[in-house]
């Protein structure tokens, strides 16, 4: 499990460190193609896209959000939320992770891939190079003599 840096140090003297700390030890376990890092100030746990995020972390609690929770299939008793696509998971100390740590785990492998677009929608950089440079049209404009 490779730990990244930043998130390190993000984590050192919050409130809710041991839960945080404790609820990344869980999550970077369950798969080892999880990642990690610093995104809209919180760490985001990623793996074929942004998977879940600590919310609600500058209390004695820490809330997880799952960014495609709605995706995530089977029963999970503690997984809350009902919208199109985020889910939750609140721990309010160590012992609550330490509780779950097989819910969490088995929602962790159960992460969705991210759906890959497909069809005509393309960045901008591939259709600039499927054009043949006779069909580019240059946005530089020589000099008039």
């Amino acid at each position: 499990m490779k730990r990244d840096p930043y998130v390190d140090r993000w984590l050192e003297r919050k409130p809710a460190e041991p839960i945080l700390r404790r609820a990344r030890d869980v999550i970077m376990w369950a798969d080892n193609r999880m990642g990690e890092y610093l995104k809209y100030g919180t760490v985001q746990f990623a793996f074929n896209g942004d998977f879940a995020s600590f919310v609600h972390h500058d209390k004695k609690a820490v809330t997880l959000m799952f960014n495609r929770g709605a995706k995530i299939t089977g029963k999970f008793p503690h997984l809350e939320g009902d919208g199109p696509s985020a889910r939750f998971m609140r721990f309010a100390d160590v012992a609550e992770v330490e509780a779950r740590t097989a819910e969490l785990t088995n929602i962790v492998m159960m992460a969705p891939p991210k759906k890959e677009p497909t069809g005509r929608a393309r960045s901008a950089s591939k259709a600039r190079r499927s054009l043949s440079p006779s069909r580019r049209t240059s946005r530089r404009t020589s000099p008039e003599t």
